[in-house]
Formats: C-alpha cells, structure tokens, sequence
C-alpha cells in the first residue's frame, strides 16, 4: 500500500499493466516519487492537486482501506467460528429437549401405572402435569417426603429443562452477535470499495507521461530489489526452521500473483492472507489478520529476523509481510500490485514474530 513506503524504494512494475484496468496501470503512484520527472496535472482535470499531492492521497486512501480489509476479515473469522458454535449450541438444544421429552414421557407413565393400579395420582406428579418443570420441585416440597426414584426423574427433569432453557438463551444471542457481525463486514466492504474508488479516480486524473516517469522509477526499484533477494543469506543467523524455510518458499512461489482484499490464495491474496497461505503450507495454522497475527508466536528484534519470521507494520498493525532475508520481505503490498520482494524498513516496522 501506498503509505508502506516512505518514498524511498519502488515495487516491481505495475505500471506495465495499464492495458489491463486503470487501477492496475496507475497502482505504482502508491509507492513512486513524483518528482522533478513528472509532468503537471491536467489543466482543470479530476488531480486534487500536483501529481505528488495525489500520490499522498492515494496513499491515505489505500492504507485505510487496508485497515477495513483486515477489520472485514476478523469479522469473517469471528462470523465462521460464530456460526459453528450456535450450530453445535443447536445440535445440544434439540439432544437436551429430546431427553427432557424423555423423562417426561417416563412421569406420564408413572403417573398412568398409579392410576391404573390404585385409582389415585402420586401429588407430585399431578402437581407436575400443571406446573412448568422449572417449578415442580421447589413446590413438591410443600407436598410431604418425594418417593426417591420419582425424585430423581423430577431432577433429571428440571435439569434438562434448566440447560434446554439456557442453550436456547445462548443460540439466541449468538444468531444476534451473527447478524451484527454481518452489518459490520457489509460495512467495512463498502469502506474498502469506496475509498478505492476515490483513489482509482485520482490515479486516472495522472497523465500518460507522468505514469512513463514513475515506471521507470519502478523498474530501477524492481530490479535493486530482485538483486537484493538474490544475495546469498549472510552468515551467523544460525539454522533456518524447516517450517519456516517451507513458509518461506511457499511466500516465494506467490511472487507475481495479485492483491485482492479478504484472499488466501492461492491465485491472489491480500497481505495477511499470504501470511495464513504461506504458514499452512508449513503445517502451521496463523490467525486471518495482520492484528491478530503479530501476536502469533515470539517477538524478536528485527536485527534478528530470520527467513519467516512475520514482519508486521503500523502502529495499528494493518500490515504485514515475511521476513526473506538480506534486509528484504515478500508481501502482498496494496491493490493493483502484485506479490513481491521490497525492503524491510520501507514501512514503520511494529513487530517481528517467530510462528
């Protein structure tokens, strides 16, 4: 994303791809430099501002956007793991109303084999045949001594009667938390598509020369960047984790693939997503967002980052890479963009953490 950057390194080319969409052809203004290269705005065009001045604001924008991105997700994971416990609370209540069914089933036939034999109804289970099971006892109590099997079925009873009673309450509030959590993702997704609305139709605003200039700034980045993370590791790290060396090559066979926001993979991703992607593929199972993502495993420095280690950004934590060594991450950076190397300390690093 565009706010990564402290203008200071470009990503590998996005700007090649300008027959393909607007917003692919324009996405390398997050991170170029308009300088002294490009050309002014479009007298009395869409530009808010100098070329440079859009970039600052695409750059706002995509990195809100991000943020909504990574709030929709956790709502998502939030939302599916929701949906197995009320589903699972279901199951229980329809188990636990059964055997309530049960056992009034059993009172009944007491109730009838008295009858049968004397002509008369134990007061107890006359008293349950019209009171609410949650009742019975306390007001049986009033009846004199409860023969001790019939009082076991009675608290069998009112037992199941209690946790049908508290599921019920539980599946209840559980449906509500659902339906809040789905206005929430609807939310944060028309968040997401706003804001990139408002950036694509300032990136459309730039012209074809200013796009020329940031290309080829992009392609002197790509290219330092490529040699870069073509440089042998250096020594004294120590031994790369099999997982961690197994995250690392899954994170290297994404490279090229696009930003989407909420994907996993394995076509297109968005930053966290490669995290998750990558990890699985290692036999580890990582939170959905960058947030809950730097809480995964052991914090180190980032002078002792190793290969896989996630490398996570921002204050707010709404951005995350992998550590690929010789100062380098691969990450899913902003929309438009592809899946590439840049460097470690392009963007405010938060955390390093060891899965």
């Amino acid at each position: 994303m565009a706010s990564h950057r402290r203008g200071r390194r470009l990503g590998p080319s996005v700007l090649s791809r300008a027959a393909v969409t607007v917003a692919a052809a324009t996405a390398a203004v997050l991170s170029a430099q308009a300088g002294a290269e490009a050309q002014p705005g479009p007298s009395g065009g869409a530009a808010a501002g100098s070329p440079d001045e859009v970039r600052h604001q695409v750059d706002s924008l995509y990195s809100q956007a991000e943020t909504a991105d990574q709030r929709a997700a956790g709502a998502q994971e939030r939302q599916a793991e929701l949906q197995r416990r009320a589903a699972l609370l279901e199951q229980q209540l329809a188990q636990e109303q059964q055997r309530a069914n049960d056992v009034a089933g059993q009172l009944g036939v007491m109730a009838q084999s008295q009858y049968e034999q004397g002509g008369t109804i134990d007061p107890v289970l006359q008293l349950l045949m019209s009171a609410r099971p949650a009742d019975y006892l306390d007001r049986a109590a009033s009846l004199g001594a409860v023969d001790s099997d019939l009082a076991s079925r009675l608290d069998e009873l009112r037992t199941d009667e209690q946790r049908v009673q508290r599921d019920r309450r539980l599946v209840t509030e559980q449906l509500d938390e659902l339906e809040r959590l789905r206005r929430s993702i609807a939310t944060a997704k028309a968040d997401v598509q706003r804001r990139l609305g408002h950036a694509q139709a300032l990136l459309a605003s730039l012209t074809a020369g200013q796009r020329q200039a940031l290309q080829r700034q992009e392609d002197a980045a790509a290219q330092a960047a490529a040699q870069a993370a073509a440089l042998p590791l250096p020594t004294g790290l120590g031994p790369v984790d099999a997982r961690a060396a197994a995250a690392l090559a899954a994170a290297q066979a994404a490279l090229g693939l696009p930003y989407v926001y909420g994907a996993t993979g394995p076509g297109s991703f968005d930053c966290s997503g490669l995290m998750y992607w990558a990890w699985r593929h290692a036999g580890v199972s990582l939170p959905r967002t960058s947030q809950e993502q730097a809480f995964a495993g052991r914090r180190v420095p980032l002078s002792e980052a190793r290969p896989g280690d996630l490398v996570v950004y921002y204050r707010d934590m709404h951005h995350v890479g992998m550590y690929a060594g010789n100062g380098m991450i691969i990450h899913a950076p902003y929309p438009g963009a592809r899946v590439r190397y840049e460097s470690v300390d392009d963007m405010p690093v938060a955390a390093v953490v060891r899965p």
